[in-house]
């Protein structure tokens, strides 16, 4: 007797090796930038890197790659997914080679950029290529086990910074990407599918330089309002060259017969609402972790380790959410996974705003944590399915493409919003003290001052979250809607 091996059933083990491959691209990245956080210190001690070079080390890739991303998302629809996805693999590890080797700080950030520029091929066809890959009715478990692999990259990335820097040496956070990067791209060739292309359109050039313009002036301005202040030239000359641009960018799409951003792909409610409660959910996350960590260095004294031990609570709420409402996706919709999530992360930060204070027991701020990162988790898992489940296949990457970089955006905003509330408490004087984690050190009316500032930022960031939940409910599916109403009849 012969096995005969269903359709469906091979769909399924396609689907699974896929998600694999895009699995590790994500760790990859996601390692790649938390390890070089930690390890920025001994990078900047062996160049003598001044301020501005310290800051661009990390900035040029946020810029680039966020800017970026849009781009390689319509180019993909145009030029092949795997082609592109491929081509970011290799560019990332080739990055990594030479940034290790870098002589100079200025060589070093051109290879962040190089390193950027792969990442965004990567990240804007990555969900992507699992949505081509998985049936619609199994897309939110592979959605699942996809987004949860950004808890690995969480938990991993700081220990394994600081290891490497303190006995390998800083190369070595560079180098440690091009055998994973070079696996990732084996793999990838090997079990990644030829797409069939779309018809050969010119590329919207205007278009893709006053996008990435625009964004390079609004990310440099919000990156800058943290340090420098709203009313810095440097934030006023960002802000108003966005403001200029953003016309320029409508203009330029519809005039063109194939935009890099075609306006009429947001027209939606349901798109316009979910992404920007992407944008609040990536913003309270973001600068959840930042927050709780400067609070245990500056409050409490602790040192950079026990503090990053301490925001685990986070990322394991992710990690541990993720696939399992990735399995709840077949008998629970998207979109009330994308509500409740949103809620859950609000009440989590409801938690740390209510309980702050120097002395809180740490299991009182775990479970704030904990709740935070597992409502995240479900939210990013039903929010990714119903954006990516609700597109024509034809515009799958550009959209992609926006919804990671509207993520990024509030990644970027979310840390000079939480410094500015959370030093707004205590004098200039003592801001350094902050930064440094060692106000703990000076007095407890210091440490009381800030504690204010730690409370109005837990309060911002659950007003932010709670904002993200409105919007998710406001994505609701047309079809929803239609069904729901000829239920009522």
């Amino acid at each position: 007797m012969v096995a005969v091996t269903s359709p469906d059933a091979t769909r399924m083990r396609y689907a699974w090796r896929v998600c694999a491959v895009t699995s590790l691209g994500l760790v990859l990245i996601g390692i790649a930038g938390s390890t070089l956080n930690v390890a920025l210190p001994a990078v900047v001690r062996h160049f003598q890197a001044g301020p501005l070079e310290s800051g661009w080390i990390l900035l040029s890739f946020l810029l680039v790659n966020t800017a970026s991303l849009v781009f390689f998302g319509r180019v993909a629809d145009l030029l092949g997914r795997r082609e592109v996805y491929l081509t970011g693999f290799a560019l990332f590890t080739l990055a990594s080679l030479l940034a290790g080797l870098s002589p100079s700080v200025g060589f070093l950030i051109a290879m962040r950029v190089l390193q950027a520029v792969g990442a965004a091929m990567i990240l804007a066809n990555g969900t992507v290529i699992i949505t081509d890959a998985f049936p619609p009715e199994r897309l939110s478990q592979g959605m699942g086990v996809y987004i949860g692999t950004m808890s690995v990259a969480q938990l991993a990335g700081p220990t394994v910074g600081g290891l490497i820097a303190e006995t390998a040496g800083w190369q070595w956070i560079f180098w440690v990407n091009v055998p994973a990067g070079l696996l990732a791209l084996g793999v990838g060739a090997a079990v990644l599918r030829r797409m069939p292309r779309r018809p050969r359109q010119p590329v919207d050039a205007l278009g893709n330089v006053l996008v990435f313009a625009a964004l390079s002036a609004l990310l440099l301005a919000l990156s800058e309002a943290g340090s420098r202040g709203v009313s810095s030239p440097v934030v006023l000359a960002g802000a108003a060259a966005f403001a200029v641009l953003v016309p320029l960018i409508v203009w330029a799409a519809r005039r063109s017969e194939n935009p890099v951003l075609d306006l009429r792909l947001f027209g939606g409610r349901l798109l316009a609402c979910a992404n920007l409660a992407s944008f609040c959910n990536a913003l309270a996350r973001s600068a959840l972790i930042l927050v709780v960590a400067l609070y245990f260095q500056a409050a409490r004294g602790v040192d950079a380790f026990e503090a990053g031990l301490s925001v685990l609570p986070v990322p394991v709420g992710i990690g541990l959410a993720s696939p399992i409402v990735g399995m709840l996706g077949r008998k629970v919709s998207p979109y009330a996974l994308s509500v409740g999530g949103a809620l859950l992360s609000a009440a989590g930060l409801g938690t740390l705003a209510l309980t702050a204070g120097a002395r809180t027991p740490y299991w009182v701020i775990g479970i704030g944590l904990f709740v935070a990162g597992c409502g995240s988790g479900t939210f990013l898992t039903g929010n990714t399915t119903q954006v990516m489940s609700e597109l024509p296949a034809g515009s799958l990457g550009v959209v992609n493409g926006l919804r990671v970089m509207v993520m990024n955006v509030g990644i970027v905003l979310s840390v000079g919003l939480s410094l500015s509330v959370l030093t707004s408490s205590v004098g200039p004087e003592l801001r350094a003290q902050v930064y440094a984690g060692t106000l703990s050190a000076l007095s407890p009316v210091a440490v009381g001052q800030l504690m204010d500032g730690f409370q109005r930022a837990y309060a911002v960031l659950a007003a932010v979250a709670l904002a993200g939940a409105v919007l998710a409910a406001l994505a609701r599916p047309q079809s929803a809607a239609a069904s729901r109403a000829s239920t009522s009849r």
